[in-house]
């Protein structure tokens, strides 16, 4: 099997699916136009990684609440630093940076929402 997506309910989608495109280098693959608004989002590659919906009927997670370990969205940077300065300059906010025995950078944010955000500059590609 492959990996297709991971789907996450948010309230105020269009603002989320807007700052992401605008800001990760990310596009809509697919939007519904109608509730419950299911958005795809790809990445740079054009591999769809994550739908974006609103159903205000089900659970709405605050990822603002919970550790930023729980979940977050991971993508590749290749300067970690530019990229953690133009996100917060953009509205995210920071939460920690790892420096790795490797090189590697790792740059934890949370997306204007409180959705964890995670930059992977790493010396050894997966």
């Amino acid at each position: 099997m492959i990996f297709e997506h991971f789907a996450i309910n948010v309230t105020n989608i269009d603002a989320i699916v807007g700052w992401y495109t605008k800001n990760l280098d990310v596009k809509v693959a697919s939007a519904q136009k109608e509730p419950p608004f299911m958005t795809f989002l790809a990445d740079s590659g054009g591999r769809v990684f994550v739908e974006l919906y609103h159903r205000p009927d089900e659970a709405i997670t605050d990822f603002s609440q919970q550790h930023f370990l729980t979940f977050h969205l991971a993508m590749v940077s290749e300067n970690s630093e530019a990229d953690k300065n133009r996100l917060i300059e953009a509205g995210a906010s920071f939460v920690e940076e790892v420096f790795k025995d490797d090189g590697s950078h790792l740059v934890m944010l949370r997306d204007p929402w409180g959705m964890p955000l995670q930059l992977c500059q790493r010396t050894v590609k997966f």
